[in-house]
């Protein structure tokens, strides 16, 4: 017996992937012989598996049922057949296609996410590219780069090209903070750079009151870090990048605060102060809960009614921030904030009209479990999107692989991405091949920047929203924390590379279905791949070969996943006996000759 079913293909499963609530799904399985019984077999999160008859369709020639799901939650689904008296099951494989098993044991079930409401789309955001800044390591715009706000037991670097350094304690604490001095006067002056460069959202990370560089150890939420500047400095840049067509985003951070904040200090001054019930004392005052284990950084209680009132109520702090015209937020560890805490932020951005809410999320955001709670970030209530660090994984796991299966596995784990997350959400998705919290894409490839600029191409090239952390596109280096908070090279920078990351900015740009179309994939050989975006009117596809050697592309030798037959046929024509040059790339802009898909 054969069973063929494809969850990418409309033949079988209509609508693709993630659903909204009140949906009607039609399902198809195509048999090569009469069977006795075939069912689908769907199930919600914490409910009992319900079995839905599916009956052989005379045109189409397949078996088949249609279910209205009317409820948003976690779904999974498989099909189970019954022939001769024996029971047959067919449960998900690579690239959403059918995989035909005799027992039950174990099933890799497919997914089905049904979401409550889309998420908003922002022109400006989900067609644009956002650059992420790291304040204290972009530029210092001061006359004569004096430091303003120099804090206590701290340090300076001597020069912009000083390699960062800790300095820690035999327990591994950080005793002494270093500062380069970046503020936001300097960024303000290098705008003319961003937008030659082609960006048109910053993403700052934290700019309050803190007492270390990276700032996520908030002293006070309603100050501007004095080494960065004040109030009026904020507001200057804002009106600096809203005349210029460019955005703000700004980082979150309500999950703690630190040791050092003044709501922490208070209430270990005080017992009867109102700040002692914000946080979660296990044996007053030394010891308390802190985000993930660290003593500097004291976790906030989100469930206290002072507390959420302080961050998205009338007079909070996001209310006050916004009348600065902030653009949106990222917030940071968004899977350690309560859902209603999240739910109650999104709903205060709406008041004022902002609609970019971004969560900092490591995984695929569809299924997270957090404390064995499932947390529903898609569902539409709450984030816009996620940081998109499957992306990067996906990026750097091409570029370094070794072997053709590992290629395949990685394609086949972001094809699930894609159809798991609702389209919406998926466009929102922040893109990435390095952050504050990543080696730096030229060190994770080798130094090579042939290597850099196909990660670049690669990220231009997937749905979601391009993410540049500041110094990668100039060729900065640097490992794990603190080496990849090195200050931007400035008179050093890579200027071809520089030159390259625009050109796919502009590309992006000038071609709508990057932002907004279907997605495809194409292996080769070991090191050899490509992605495909198609849409009713063109195809766009861009072919990378990782390898040194040059080679010339053979159709007989291309495997497509997740793609119609007649945009394979189409690739296939234009790539066929194509000379492509070791380390390097094509990109090819195809006119639709046929409207499927």
């Amino acid at each position: 017996m054969k069973v063929t079913y494809d969850s990418w293909q409309k033949q079988y499963k209509t609508p693709f992937g993630a659903i909204q609530a009140n949906t009607l799904v039609t399902w198809a399985i195509a048999i090569d012989q009469p069977v006795q019984e075939a069912d689908l077999w769907l199930t919600k999160l914490n409910e009992d598996p319900v079995a839905y008859p599916m009956n052989y369709n005379d045109e189409t020639q397949k078996y088949e049922t249609q279910v209205r799901v009317g409820s948003s939650g976690l779904y999974n689904y498989y099909f189970a057949i019954k022939q001769n008296n024996q029971m047959f099951y067919v449960d998900q494989g690579l690239f959403g296609q059918g995989r035909l098993r005799q027992d039950d044991h174990n099933l890799k079930q497919y997914q089905l996410i049904c979401y409550e409401r889309k998420v908003p789309q922002v022109d400006w955001y989900d067609q644009g590219v956002v650059y992420q800044i790291f304040p204290d390591r972009f530029a210092n715009g001061n006359p004569y780069g004096e430091v303003t706000g120099r804090k206590k037991n701290s340090f300076l670097y001597a020069t912009e090209e000083d390699t960062p350094y800790y300095i820690k304690n035999s327990r591994g604490e950080i005793t002494r903070w270093d500062f380069f001095g970046g503020n936001l006067a300097g960024i303000r002056k290098k705008l003319p750079y961003l937008k030659k460069l082609g960006v048109n959202t910053i993403y700052l990370n934290p700019i309050f009151l803190a007492t270390s560089n990276h700032r996520y150890d908030t002293v006070d939420y309603m100050k501007i870090d004095p080494m960065l500047g004040d109030e009026d400095d904020l507001r200057g840049l804002i009106h600096d990048l809203h005349q210029n067509g460019m955005h703000l985003l700004l980082d979150g951070v309500f999950n703690h605060v630190g040791q050092e904040s003044i709501y922490f200090q208070e209430a270990i001054k005080d017992k009867s102060s109102h700040y002692y019930s914000w946080f979660n004392f296990i044996n007053y005052p030394e010891k308390y809960q802190s985000w993930w284990g660290v003593s500097s950084l004291p976790e906030v209680n989100k469930s206290n009614p002072e507390y959420q009132d302080f961050i998205y109520g009338d007079h909070g702090v996001l209310a006050k921030w916004m009348k600065d015209q902030v653009d949106g937020w990222r917030l940071d560890v968004a899977d350690e904030l309560p859902m209603d805490f999240l739910r109650n932020i999104r709903n205060r951005l709406m008041k004022e009209n902002c609609q970019v809410m971004i969560g900092e999320v490591w995984e695929d955001a569809s299924d997270k479990f957090v404390n064995s709670e499932y947390r529903p970030y898609t569902f539409g209530d709450n984030l816009t999107g996620v940081m998109n660090y499957p992306v990067r994984n996906f990026i750097v796991g091409l570029l370094t692989s070794e072997n053709s299966d590992a290629e395949i596995a990685l394609m086949n784990k972001l094809a699930l991405l894609v159809e798991h997350y609702p389209t919406n959400f998926l466009r929102n998705c922040l893109n990435n091949i390095g952050t504050h919290d990543t080696v730096r894409i030229k060190t994770a490839l080798q130094n090579d920047e042939k290597l850099v600029l196909l990660a670049f191409g690669l990220m231009f090239m997937l749905p979601g929203v391009p993410c540049i952390y500041y110094g990668d596109e100039a060729g900065l280096i640097g490992d794990k924390d603190p080496d990849n908070r090195r200050f931007f090279p400035w008179g050093r920078e890579s200027r071809s590379l520089i030159a390259q990351v625009s050109k796919w900015i502009n590309v992006r740009k000038q071609n709508p279905v990057l932002v907004k179309s279907k997605i495809g994939f194409l292996h080769i050989a070991t090191g050899i791949n490509a992605i495909v975006r198609y849409d009713e009117k063109v195809i766009m596809v861009y072919c990378i070969n990782k390898n040194k050697a040059e080679t010339v592309l053979a159709k007989e030798n291309f495997a497509f996943y997740c793609l119609p037959k007649t945009i394979a046929e189409e690739v296939a024509a234009e790539l066929d006996q194509t000379k492509l040059s070791g380390e390097d790339s094509i990109l090819r802009k195809i006119p639709r000759k046929a409207n499927i898909g």
